[in-house]
């Protein structure tokens, strides 16, 4: 598969923007015209071709400029990749899951070659050649998971099981939708689960826990989950709220369609071979209004998901200052028509 990337920016002047094809490949997340908080976790199987889910890791049309704003993240605020010294070998799992998954699917973009623990990994769209010994952190420049990390788009967070319980002990997250590594590094599931509404009621995280601490090495699963961002900014960290929080009073019913974003995350979640730890990925995926209403099902089902959003929800996920102005925007692509079954557009 060759790939062509975009020179774009998430940031500054934003001139990110999705082709045809990276709109019909856009993880859509809602089945139905109204929301229902669920797990909704499934298999991580294949999907369809050219779909976010074809292969276990997406490499798209946004990869090098991804790469790039991580760079300018980590540069400015290091602590964006941080691990427990209890993690090494869990690391090195999840350098062997990314290399080996972009090797097998993309092998006109990565390559990697194996002679025991001597090994070479080749990255061409960023340059990169390196030969390294598995299992020997001081022949990388950095360690194993900020090494490959910086090359795979997407946030990853690697879970300790421990305790009947799944620790965030250590992460790479420079994409996340207003939370923090930092603040939740050493923290137990239900301890960074805990400001989210309505669904510790429903025993959501409490299912979702006993299903996790059984996952099987070789059966990952996923989810869907998703909040809204005004402009295409990828760093919508706690952190940084001084810099982008003061972009939802800027919401006009004139430039809907190019500030809100729907933004998505397709979280999967592997078992690693070695530590037993697992790695939760979080890949993030914006669509502007004017890209998303040109699938007619999407526009139509958005627009009553939206209106219909439980008050406490959308407090939660932050859209109050522009949730009217972007139903009433989305109203206008609602020919009231029924909309069919599942994610996929007409």
């Amino acid at each position: 598969m060759t790939l062509s990337f975009n020179a774009e920016t998430f940031r500054d002047d934003y001139t990110f923007a999705n082709s045809p094809k990276a709109i019909r490949a856009f993880p859509f997340p809602f089945e139905r015209d109204d929301y229902t908080y669920t797990v909704n976790i499934e298999q991580h199987v294949p999907g369809p071709v050219q779909s976010a889910t074809e292969f276990p890791i997406h490499i798209d049309e946004h990869y090098v400029a991804e790469m790039q704003d991580r760079a300018i993240t980590l540069s400015q605020d290091p602590l964006r990749c941080q691990s427990l010294p209890h993690m090494m070998t869990a690391e090195w799992d999840l350098l062997e899951l990314l290399m080996t998954s972009m090797a097998t699917h993309y092998p006109e973009t990565f390559s990697l070659t194996r002679e025991g623990d001597r090994w070479h990994w080749i990255n061409r769209p960023l340059g990169l050649d390196q030969h390294f010994t598995f299992g020997d952190a001081s022949t990388l420049p950095q360690g194993p998971m900020e090494y490959i990390t910086r090359q795979c788009q997407g946030d990853f967070c690697l879970l300790d099981q421990r305790d009947d319980n799944l620790w965030m002990d250590a992460g790479m997250v420079t994409t996340q939708a207003d939370w923090s590594l930092d603040f939740d590094l050493g923290m137990n599931f239900m301890e960074w689960h805990a400001p989210v509404p309505l669904a510790h009621d429903l025993g959501v995280f409490e299912r979702a826990l006993k299903f996790l601490l059984n996952l099987q090495q070789g059966r990952p699963v996923r989810r869907l989950n998703w909040t809204m961002t005004i402009n295409p900014r990828l760093d919508t960290s706690p952190e940084n709220y001084h810099r982008w929080g003061i972009d939802k009073a800027s919401v006009t019913p004139e430039n809907v369609g190019d500030k809100v974003h729907l933004r998505v995350e397709l979280q999967a979640l592997w078992r690693l071979p070695r530590s037993n730890a697992i790695v939760f990925s979080i890949r993030c995926y914006l669509i502007k209004m004017d890209e998303l209403v040109t699938q007619k099902k999407w526009a139509r089902r958005f627009h009553r998901v939206l209106a219909s959003l439980p008050q406490p929800i959308a407090d939660y996920k932050g859209l109050g200052r522009f949730r009217d102005t972007t139903v009433a925007w989305l109203s206008r692509h609602d020919d009231g028509l029924p909309t069919s079954p599942g994610f996929a557009p007409d």
